[in-house]
């Protein structure tokens, strides 16, 4: 038997965000940080079921939300394994020396002054190579955040630091998947929605090393430079600190300059760290190892296990270098993902019952001219972040609902690819409980909303996008339209 749904009202499109935001505000007020251990998760699920209450009112079959939501989740799978692979990775990297390694050279070589400034840079460079915000954070920007834990300089805004350049590097990048996704959703091609997305990248990205400097150097005077010295004397201690450790971030370097699939390189990279641990740290290794096992190869082999599946704990005289050299593994990843899990859960129920299409048909109803048109896009886009969690979402989603609309208005596929990605994808690390800033989170340790006003770049790149489109500067039209006013 067939059965008809209807279609649902704005009010009941609006009533499962409003209770979303309503309970995520007293989440982060009764928990503060600790609300993306558990609390987000159950205000996302709450959500979620009242959503659902809604859809069975409207005709929708539970079958059919389970169907959606099985399918939303199926989508952020690959996401989930990378997530757990990075925390292996994360592991074999403490426990052989490779964090600690990149640690005790950026000590060596940064000075206070310009080191938010050089994070900025030396993580674009990292992630335009390798086309992955997610894997230069959790390599070269876990190390920074260490960096700056021995210079006693800010973490929020290193971590801005770090997110602002990452994002860059990987907005700009060929090998990154949304990259690629924007283009396709838009129906324009990937090299030309770079150079259009240049427009807006690299003018915040210079803003936001101008930024970075001048806050470096208010910072200067600050830094301690003999706990400095002190960290790095730990490391010595604690590690051997070679160049020859550097050879797995290389490895991991040239998998992804090679365009190979990232699940597969950061599980190569997670495996020869352990086996850089095995070759290197042995005396590490034996102060971490069960001292019932009579052979030392058995317990070295258990203490890379478990450095994949659990992390490693380091003991140290320094409390600061003792938590910077502790963590990682797979566990460490587990909040992550389901805190995804239950946003993606919340997402494809809002899709699959019609009440997030709702919405946005609704945002097109009050656009009038290429400004306003562009400006609702960032703000849907930004929307569906907070909405769906996800930024894969985000961009195809709005992408799918505006399509039509800037083809009417006669703008080019590319002022949608870059309006896209610069709100759809550089806005999901603002936000707590969406896959990258969770994701961002769970590497760097310092909450979103802590980093969020010193993210430059995510923050100034959808501002210069409505800004470009307010005075009609780089926005391309089709044939024939050439004439029409933003």
């Amino acid at each position: 038997m067939t059965v008809t749904t209807k279609r649902p009202s704005y009010l009941q499109a609006l009533i499962p965000l409003l209770a979303l935001i309503a309970m995520l505000a007293s989440s982060v007020f009764l928990f503060g940080e600790d609300s993306s251990y558990g609390p987000n998760q159950i205000a996302l699920l709450i959500a979620a079921a009242i959503a659902t209450v809604i859809a069975f009112n409207n005709g929708y079959q539970w079958g059919d939300i389970e169907k959606g939501i099985t399918e939303g989740i199926s989508v952020a799978l690959g996401a989930i394994l990378i997530i757990l692979m990075v925390g292996s990775l994360i592991g074999t990297w403490l426990l052989a020396g490779i964090v600690p390694t990149m640690i005790y050279y950026g000590l060596e070589l940064l000075s206070p002054s310009w080191f938010y400034a050089a994070a900025c840079i030396i993580c674009a460079i990292v992630a335009l190579s390798i086309g992955s915000s997610w894997t230069t954070a959790a390599t070269i920007g876990v190390a920074l955040i260490g960096v700056a834990t021995g210079m006693e300089l800010s973490l929020a805004i290193t971590a801005g630091a770090v997110v602002s350049g990452a994002y860059f590097g990987d907005k700009m990048s060929p090998l990154s998947d949304t990259t690629n996704l924007a283009p396709a959703v838009s129906g324009t091609e990937l090299f030309a929605h770079i150079r259009y997305m240049s427009w807006t990248a690299f003018p915040a990205l210079g803003i936001s090393i101008v930024l970075f400097l001048i806050l470096g150097w208010s910072a200067s005077s600050s830094a301690n430079m003999d706990s400095l010295d002190a960290m790095q004397s730990e490391l010595r201690n604690l590690f051997n600190i070679s160049p020859v450790m550097l050879i797995p971030l290389a490895v991991l370097f040239v998998l992804a300059v090679a365009k190979k699939p990232a699940l597969p390189s950061i599980l190569i990279g997670a495996l020869v760290g352990g086996l850089w641990a095995l070759l290197f740290q042995q005396d590490v290794i034996a102060t971490i190892a069960n001292p019932d096992r009579a052979n030392f190869i058995v317990g070295a082999f258990e203490v890379v296990w478990l450095a994949l599946a659990s992390g490693v704990q380091i003991a140290s005289d320094n409390a600061d270098l003792e938590s910077l050299i502790s963590g990682g593994g797979m566990e460490s990843m587990i909040n992550t993902v389901w805190l995804i899990i239950s946003a993606m859960t919340f997402g494809a129920v809002m899709e699959t019952t019609g009440l997030l299409q709702k919405l946005i048909r609704g945002i097109l109803k009050v656009v009038k001219g290429t400004t306003s048109l562009v400006t609702a896009t960032v703000f849907t886009c930004f929307g569906a972040n907070v909405l769906t969690a996800d930024q894969y979402m985000a961009i195809v989603l709005p992408g799918r609902m505006f399509r039509e609309a800037y083809a009417e208005a006669g703008l080019d596929p590319r002022v949608l690819s870059r309006t896209l990605e610069s709100s759809g994808t550089i806005t999901s690390a603002l936000i707590p409980w969406n896959t990258c800033g969770a994701y961002m989170f769970s590497v760097l340790g310092v909450y979103p909303l802590h980093y969020a006003p010193f993210a430059f770049f995510l923050l100034l790149v959808p501002m210069l996008t409505i800004l470009y489109a307010y005075t009609n500067f780089k926005i391309l039209r089709l044939p024939g339209h050439e004439s029409t006013a933003a």
